[in-house]
């Protein structure tokens, strides 16, 4: 007796639960594995076809090729590739017109035969476009009519039908995936780009985001004159809240910094907070960045010297900010 919709087999243990998971990551592993003899000529081809783009790299897909098609596309773009998805439904009802003679299209289908995409292969064909697909079927007419075909097939699904499209999607998208990166290494295409095409991600974050974005200035720096006394420099510390004050001469040239480590030496020294001068017991020849520096070195700096604030200079070596980890860890730095 079937089951309804939604019915549950009660006798299903939890140990068979587990089986069955690892038997779709086994069965997804080997449909990857089973790419790399595909790596071929074919791979090279394509890649140049990408390459040599002058415009941009159209993907299509339906179904569930339609969603790796999809990611393919967003991560082509986000990786130096130009691309964009169009859905091969909409492409013969007027979306066609955004594919250029410029440009290159890249068609997933694992038949080879999805009727929306043969339906449009005629004016593909007219705009004289390079026509790159990963097909399960390399006799298909997808695959034939391409100017070159990737073979993405799989033995089986990890679907137990044999139905689901799993191990086959999989392995679309980790072919597509290789074309992807091995176009990223051809362009050259570093971490800095990545960042500029990311800025709103932690990474873009930490390759983009300067210094002066994050640090206090003018009054928010917290400063005294090397005759302030320690008692006067802690005030100033607990007032501007980074745990440190800069110690400057009247032209803002630094003489040295005034930390809550140097306040605990100088008591237990015995030292007078109110007679004794600041610049007795301050951190000379402290560390500091320059204006302009990305906020990821400034992290950097004061991981490697374990320090907690850091002032911040100009060309001509005057104080004109300050920051500490606080400041780097609101800013989505660390």
């Amino acid at each position: 007796m079937s089951l309804k919709t939604g019915e549950v087999r009660s006798h299903i243990t939890d140990e068979r639960l587990r089986s069955l998971g690892q038997a779709v990551l086994e069965t997804e592993a080997a449909a990857i594995t089973d790419l790399l003899p595909r790596i071929d000529d074919a791979f090279v081809r394509a890649c140049h076809f990408m390459l040599g783009c002058e415009g941009r790299i159209v993907v299509l897909g339906m179904g569930k090729s339609g969603h790796i098609a999809g990611k393919l596309a967003a991560t082509l773009a986000s990786t130096g590739s130009p691309a964009f998805f169009v859905h091969p439904g909409e492409a013969s009802h007027g979306d066609l017109g955004m594919i250029t003679t410029k440009d290159v299209v890249l068609a997933l289908s694992n038949s080879g035969e999805t009727d929306e995409i043969i339906t449009i292969l005629p004016l593909i064909k007219r705009l004289a476009v390079p026509l790159i697909t990963l097909t399960g079927k390399p006799q298909s007419t997808l695959a034939q009519a391409a100017s070159v075909n990737i073979h993405v097939g799989v033995v089986q699904e990890a679907c137990p039908l044999n139905l689901a499209p799993t191990s086959s999607t999989t392995a679309a998208l980790a072919m597509g995936d290789a074309l992807a990166v091995s176009l990223l290494e051809a362009r050259g295409f570093t971490r800095e780009d990545f960042a500029r095409s990311h800025p709103g991600g932690k990474l873009g974050r930490r390759l983009l985001l300067l210094i002066d974005d994050i640090m206090h200035r003018g009054d928010g720096i917290p400063r005294v004159p090397p005759t302030a006394s320690v008692r006067d420099a802690l005030v100033e510390v607990s007032r501007k809240g980074l745990g440190m004050t800069g110690v400057m001469d009247g032209d803002a040239r630094l003489m040295g910094i005034f930390t809550d480590g140097d306040l605990r030496r100088s008591l237990d020294q015995g030292v007078d907070l109110h007679g004794t001068m600041v610049a007795e017991v301050m951190t000379r020849n402290c560390k500091t960045m320059h204006a302009g520096s990305l906020a990821a070195e400034a992290l950097q700096t004061m991981e490697e010297h374990k320090i907690n604030a850091i002032i911040v200079l100009d060309d001509a070596d005057r104080v004109v900010g300050a920051l500490n980890m606080h400041d780097l860890l609101r800013a989505g730095v660390v």
